[in-house]
């Protein structure tokens, strides 16, 4: 998370089913959200006793190995940075007192699983807008900046002129910088602007936004064999001057 500087709000995501945990944490960063998913309750209260990151929101299976749910909560409402932060509870029970018995905790939210992945989003949303939070409409990566509003993209504040699917492209890339996309994903991601758009098209999308973006199109790196994603050892290097 050091490696990419956004404002985007946190959410502490603590759901032991992989695929699940998987897909909700893509699909938020998607949304403009950091995600720190933890799979284990002791691994994600050992985390909030000694870290200082901000997290705006917590997202709690109650049913997890270590310490449940429940008992996260419990330690969050105490917590003196965190005590103020939104609580969903996500589980897969339904009946009325697992609810009450959350609310009671001093969660803000019950989901029952299974959960549509724009529900999740839109409770999420909701909650921290009544926090006063909303995603940034900015994300930065080394000397890379995109504004989504306007659509503007800047390298060490010149503006840079893309196409809209390069636009998309490096969006996609800023918004889930741990992932590395086949070039059937990103195909996927920009066929809507065009009907006729073809594997190989995307290697040329590729070159055309490095040139673009001058020595700072290093930040996009080819994964052989598995497709692109970004440089993160090299923004983190250039961070660091």
């Amino acid at each position: 998370m050091n490696e990419m500087k956004t404002m985007s709000p946190t959410i502490l995501l603590v759901e032991d089913e992989v695929v699940a945990a998987e897909m909700l944490t893509t699909f938020l960063e998607l949304n403009n959200f950091n995600v720190i998913s933890i799979q284990d309750g002791q691994i994600a209260l050992d985390l909030l006793r000694s870290t200082k990151l901000p997290i705006d929101l917590a997202i709690l299976d109650i049913m997890v190995p270590g310490v449940d749910g429940k008992e996260l909560c419990s330690y969050i409402r105490k917590h003196p940075q965190f005590g103020q932060i939104p609580v969903i509870f996500l589980t897969a029970k339904d009946q009325e007192q697992d609810e009450i018995m959350g609310l009671n905790l001093g969660a803000d939210d019950y989901i029952p699983k299974p959960a549509s992945l724009n529900l999740i989003l839109a409770h999420v949303k909701t909650l921290l807008r009544r926090r006063g939070i909303q995603p940034d409409e900015e994300l930065r990566f080394g000397d890379i900046r995109i504004e989504l509003s306007s659509g503007l993209v800047q390298v060490a504040e010149n503006p840079v002129d893309l196409t809209l699917r390069e636009m998309k492209i490096l969006e996609l890339l800023f918004r889930s910088p741990k992932r590395v996309f086949s070039r059937q994903e990103i195909l996927e991601h920009i066929s809507d602007d065009e009907k006729h758009v073809f594997d190989r098209t995307i290697d040329a999308h590729i070159k055309n936004l490095r040139l673009k973006l001058g020595k700072s199109g290093q930040i996009i790196k080819t994964y052989r064999g598995l497709g692109y994603g970004l440089d993160r050892s090299y923004v983190l290097d250039t961070n660091s001057r």
